[in-house]
């Protein structure tokens, strides 16, 4: 323990150590963006000393990042040039019966598409056509939702492409001196696993997938039939005026709950069957998507805009021209979280109306305006396309629906497959490094005619850039200043009596553990530095450890925040959290097991 003695006595590595904790316990708690407690260690890093700016911002110049900016705009044009339209239309087609047929078309199509093409613009693309899938086959979404998600992750691992945590890993490699990952570094390693992965989600009893659908056989598990909580008010002129809500045609003709009626300054909550409309009484409902529309045109209530003051507007919200409804995700890490439509000034802000809200299995009792949004959380929104063009490039929110009109034409569509193609296969056989493959696809996609100019620059996502480029920072302190010897050294303590076997098992299982508490590109930058450490007792080359980590990191199927896939899927479906424990608890025991063995096969004899 003599690394430990030097390390209590050196003021930086004792500063490192600090700011480390703070930043685990800014991610847990998510007081902060992820990529902004990433600056902030960052700035704390540089302030005092431990790091000049030069080595602590390096990893913003990194190849490894800019290889994952350049992979944004070639994803972002495959999809804008309809690359996936064939497995839409497969997963639509009558080929595809049963969840069995689709589980298995998920974990052997879908998931090698995620080794080349980042897993969160793959959900957001096939979720509404798996969501029609489940409302013509009458079942529910959450038979097949986490399929969909498990598959992406698995496929995530394929190749160096396939995530951006693969990436940051090839990044802290080369900054620790172990020079980069290639390409195909571990999918020697990845084949295996995700062919055991995709078997397991096929042979898996039915049982562990839960049916969360309505118990009614009129109401089917889907995006249209789930439920949103709207605000209406009652015009002067409705036929609702001095009718009672048990006999109005309101529940006759549609399927409508009234949750809230407020008159005035007064808030009166059910049984509101026998109460009397008045007119300018305001309701909270919770109603279908395709009832709600369909209120749109009806005068009977009127769908009101809301200004900053969430006063009522009484123009109708269709009264524009060229508006189109969509749905909108929070998704994890949203900076929308955690404050309501009223003080984000949400249409001022993105010039888009939100008609209603849908939260799982929830009930939303607030007002539309004041309820405090969560990450998960579905919005339905109605805006003019170039407002919806421009939350494709938020952050913020994720457009689930697809906008035809935005896509080129199908023309292109060779073009952008065959130089995918080409950015996969020329570094392969040539001597071109990744990093210009990739720049170079991004070019050609853009002269092709399969992106614009300007949708490059909105296909980054500036968050991940961010917290990928201020993470790496951390694992060159810990080197720098000792503290990943030291406790490399605690972890040598307690692993030296193991085998080699056993030991990389703890390893795994220690990432993936602490993926499910911080982030996985957190759990990394932290474990990364550390675990490399441990490779001359065990005898592997440091590499051997890098992918156990990466390994241990990406294979996050035991909750719904252990990877963003998971929140995407957690809300449409209508799990609940232990749904995605019970699905993913098997799958992580066999990953456990098996990866560790197929480290020390490509590794043992090196």
């Amino acid at each position: 323990m003599s690394e430990l003695n030097a390390v209590m006595q050196n003021p930086q590595a004792l500063i490192t150590l600090a700011v480390l904790l703070l930043a685990v316990v800014l991610f847990i708690s998510s007081a902060l963006a992820p990529e902004l407690t990433g600056l902030l260690s960052v700035a704390l890093l540089i302030a005092t000393g431990v790091l000049t700016p030069q080595k602590a911002l390096a990893g913003f110049g990194s190849p490894a990042l800019i290889t994952l900016m350049g992979l944004f705009a070639v994803s972002a044009a495959l999809f804008r040039s309809g690359a996936l339209d064939r497995l839409r239309e497969l997963i639509a087609s009558e080929r595809i019966r049963t969840p069995r047929r689709l589980i298995a078309l998920l974990g052997f199509v879908v998931a090698p598409i995620s080794g080349v093409v980042p897993n969160t613009p793959v959900v957001a693309s096939l979720l509404p056509v798996i969501e029609a899938w489940c409302i013509r086959r009458g079942l529910s979404p959450s038979r097949v939702l986490l399929p969909l998600s498990f598959a992406t992750v698995l496929g995530g691992t394929l190749t160096l492409l396939g995530s951006s945590v693969n990436l940051l890993v090839s990044d802290i490699s080369e900054q620790l001196g172990y020079g980069s990952l290639e390409l195909f570094s571990f999918t020697a390693i990845g084949v295996p696993i995700w062919i055991v992965g995709a078997l397991y989600m096929l042979l898996a009893p039915k049982g562990l997938l839960p049916d969360r659908g309505s118990d009614t056989n009129q109401l089917v598990a889907s995006i249209d039939q789930t439920g949103y909580f709207t605000e209406v008010t009652i015009p002067d002129n409705s036929n609702l005026v001095g009718q009672s809500l048990h006999n109005s045609r309101l529940q006759r003709r549609f399927d409508v709950d009234v949750l809230e009626l407020q008159r005035g300054q007064q808030r009166l909550l059910p049984p509101l069957a026998d109460r009397t409309f008045q007119p300018g009484d305001r309701l909270l409902l919770r109603v279908t998507r395709g009832d709600l529309l369909r209120l749109q045109q009806e005068h009977t209530v009127q769908l009101a805009q809301r200004t900053s003051g969430d006063a009522l507007n009484k123009t109708s919200i269709l009264s524009g021209d060229g508006k189109k409804t969509v749905e909108v995700l929070l998704p994890s890490g949203s900076t929308l979280a955690g404050a309501s439509l009223r003080e984000l000034r949400f249409r001022q802000r993105h010039n888009a109306t939100v008609l209603a809200l849908r939260r799982g299995q929830q009930t939303v009792q607030e007002r539309l305006g004041q309820a405090v949004l969560k990450e998960g959380d579905v919005l339905l929104l109605q805006a003019p396309l170039d407002s919806i063009r421009g939350l494709q490039a938020s952050n913020d929110l994720l457009v689930l629906d697809q906008l035809e009109s935005d896509l080129p034409t199908v023309s292109r569509k060779p073009i952008a497959i065959g130089i995918a193609l080409s950015m996969l296969l020329v570094p392969t056989v040539t001597s071109l490094p990744l990093v210009a493959a990739v720049l170079l696809a991004v070019i050609a996609m853009v002269i092709g005619g399969c992106i614009r100019p300007k949708e490059v620059q909105q296909s980054v996502r500036l968050d991940v850039i961010l917290l990928l480029g201020s993470l790496s920072s951390f694992s060159v302190a810990m080197q720098d200043t000792g503290l990943a010897d030291a406790l490399a050294s605690i972890l040598e303590y307690w692993l030296a009596d193991l085998p080699t076997y056993t030991a990389l098992l703890m390893v795994f299982l220690a990432t993936t553990i602490l993926t499910q508490i911080i982030s996985n590109a957190a759990s990394v930058a932290l474990f990364a530095p550390v675990a490399i450490q441990l490779s001359g007792n065990m005898d592997l080359p440091p590499t051997a450890l890098l992918i156990t980590v990466l390994f241990g990191a990406s294979q996050s199927f035991l909750t719904p925040m252990g990877y963003q896939t998971n929140l995407m899927v957690f809300g449409p479906g209508r799990y609940r959290f232990l749904d995605v424990t019970r699905y993913g608890i098997g799958l992580t025991v066999l990953m456990t097991f098996i990866i560790p063995g197929l480290i020390l096969w490509k590794y043992g004899g090196q």
